[in-house]
């Protein structure tokens, strides 16, 4: 049968041949070696060598040794040997190894003290303990708090153990008394332990004796503390159960993290109460915005998750708390945070969520970020239809963004939202505020999509000739290119010596006369108390198409067609129709041209 193994050090270099070697080095008087020879032992020891003559020479030559190093080894050496022969019983040898250990436990020096009561704590062998438990016990009263503290861990460890109480029968008031008395707070915390674990009733006691000064208490004490009620408190139908409550609650304002987050999660598993779980949910925010690690941060996300799930109704109320962490600039948190606040939203909340994440939206420089939260928006009006409106007027403020991810996802969602909208007056809303942001639009594919949303959902006689004016406002005047005298293929729109610098538009769209024709370029189109404008930051179809995408003039002539076809079921002017009409066909006729030129 496997012995337990409380020790474990990897070693590759060892060999059998260096037994000979750890001999000669054990017997020699110089410490160094003896170190080193002491090292060897314990890696060869662990890693499957038996050395069975070794331990002869360490009783001979090490146990008498005064260096604290040598020692320490030597423990380590006694601890991870046989102890027993073939029958059972323990070594003959191991007495002198109980007269060694009796004698490091009146040791004058502390760190002996301390590191041979140590030791015992992983001993389980009774012959060998009975004969050191007065030693161990007189320890108890030292001046130090070192040796203090592995007295009581080694009292525990031996009442422990299956015979453990026959050995030490007063160990529990003897740890009872002092942890009464003691102030180290390491010391305090092994005392507690072990009235926890061999005397539950005790610590109890202890417990709700200092109820009201269990905030004053070290953290490791009151971590501690929140263990055991845990341990209580996992009894169902236990009737004073208040009590352990109000203990944990007291512990959440701990200055000490680790407190507080422990009680935040045996508050929550301890109560269903709605204020218990808000108080849960305020610890944990408190921690989110006070850490500075990523991984603590994404565990307190966890929990809050968690707390979603069972508590929805209390976290509704904090998503705006929660929301604050979008500020941590580590983008798997953000991530985390938006997926978090998507699972709150309600009618009552979504119209601050949005206008905070609209907000982050316009101050974010970060790309992907960025696509991020205009994902989160989309959410938003998916979730609560009724602010579908509001979300795409949002939204339409980044079509003609440098992000072309980012853009692609707000004129889907605009689609959508045209797609499946009820309200006829928001279609024509979007249809209207799509036509006047269409000329910002710098992508190529958003500009597709755009036109067929223009194409397909333009159904009024005013819609359809907007539509038709923000296109060719877009193109410019044809011909979309000329051959020069020297045979070069040159864009009209750019004159060598403009004739006019700039032309006075609208802030949010280019101005299209009443007639619904385009003004030439000498004439300047001026509307009052605006920034003048480049006529050429208007013409994005224009660059897009003499850059070579013949793909969106392709989509630009079908979608001329589709709205003109339907302009002359509309316009009862047939003049108008046909006027429009040949406009579109001088369009085409202008890409034909300039796909056929050089």
């Amino acid at each position: 049968m496997d012995k337990p193994c409380t020790l474990m050090i990897h070693f590759e270099k060892g060999s059998a041949a260096m037994a000979n070697a750890i001999n000669s080095d054990l017997e020699g008087s110089d410490v160094a070696a003896k170190t080193e020879a002491m090292k060897r032992a314990v890696m060869l020891l662990l890693n499957g060598e038996t050395l069975p003559k070794l331990f002869l020479t360490v009783v001979r030559y090490v146990l008498p040794s005064e260096d604290h190093t040598v020692q320490k080894l030597m423990l380590l050496y006694l601890e991870i040997i046989h102890k027993r022969d073939p029958a059972g019983r323990v070594l003959p040898e191991m007495i002198l190894v109980c007269q060694k250990l009796r004698h490091n436990l009146r040791h004058p020096n502390e760190y002996i003290r301390g590191v041979t009561l140590r030791f015992l704590c992983r001993l389980s062998e009774p012959e060998i303990l009975e004969p050191l438990v007065p030693s161990i016990l007189e320890n108890l009263e030292h001046r130090h708090h070192f040796v203090r503290r592995h007295a009581l861990s080694a009292i525990s460890a031996i009442y422990r153990l299956p015979h453990g109480d026959q050995l030490i029968p007063d160990a529990p008031e003897l740890v009872e008394r002092a942890l009464a008395s003691e102030q180290d707070a390491s010391a305090r915390r092994n005392a507690f332990l072990m009235l926890c674990l061999c005397a539950q009733e005790r610590a109890l006691v202890h417990l709700f004796s200092n109820a009201q000064r269990v905030t004053q208490w070290p953290d490791l004490l009151q971590m501690a503390a929140v263990d055991l009620i845990r341990k209580v408190c996992s009894c169902p139908n236990r009737a004073d159960k208040g009590r352990y409550i109000k203990i944990i609650s007291s512990l959440l304002s701990s200055p000490s993290t680790a407190v507080a987050y422990e009680c935040a999660g045996a508050l929550v598993s301890l109560s269903s109460a709605p204020s218990d779980a808000r108080a849960a949910a305020n610890a944990y925010n408190k921690l989110l915005t006070s850490q500075s690690d990523s991984n603590v941060r994404l565990i307190l996300l966890d929990r809050l998750d968690e707390l979603r799930r069972s508590h929805r109704h209390v976290m509704v109320d904090v998503v705006m708390d929660v929301l604050r962490a979008l500020a941590i600039p580590n983008l798997d948190v953000k991530r985390k945070v938006l997926d978090l606040v998507l699972g709150l939203l309600t009618p009552r909340n979504v119209k601050e969520v949005v206008l905070y994440l609209k907000k982050e939206a316009g101050k974010t420089k970060s790309g992907e970020y960025r696509r991020m939260l205009l994902q989160a928006i989309h959410e938003c009006a998916v979730e609560v239809p009724k602010v579908a409106g509001s979300v795409a007027h949002l939204l339409m403020d980044f079509l003609g963004g440098t992000n072309a991810a980012a853009a692609v996802d707000v004129v889907l969602f605009v689609r959508e939202i045209i797609a499946t909208t009820t309200d006829p007056k928001l279609r024509v809303f979007m249809i209207r505020r799509l036509s006047d942001t269409f000329y910002r639009i710098r992508a190529s594919r958003v500009c597709s999509i755009a036109l067929s949303i223009l194409g397909e959902y333009s159904l009024s006689l005013a819609e359809v000739e907007r539509a038709i004016s923000t296109i060719r406002q877009c193109l410019g005047d044809p011909p979309l290119s000329t051959v020069s005298e020297e045979g070069e293929t040159t864009d009209p729109s750019k004159p060598a010596k403009p004739m006019v610098n700039s032309v006075t538009l609208s802030s949010r769209r280019p101005v299209v006369p009443a007639d619904g024709t385009l003004s030439t370029a000498k004439a300047a189109i001026s509307t009052p108390s605006v920034a003048p404008v480049s006529l050429a930051s208007t013409l994005n179809l224009r660059s897009l198409i003499l850059s070579g995408d013949f793909c969106l003039a392709a989509v630009v002539a079908c979608i001329l067609t589709k709205l003109v076809l339907r302009l002359q079921e509309l316009q009862p002017s047939k003049a108008e129709a046909n006027k429009a009409c040949t406009g579109a066909l001088l369009v085409m006729t202008s890409i034909l041209q300039l796909r056929s030129s050089s």
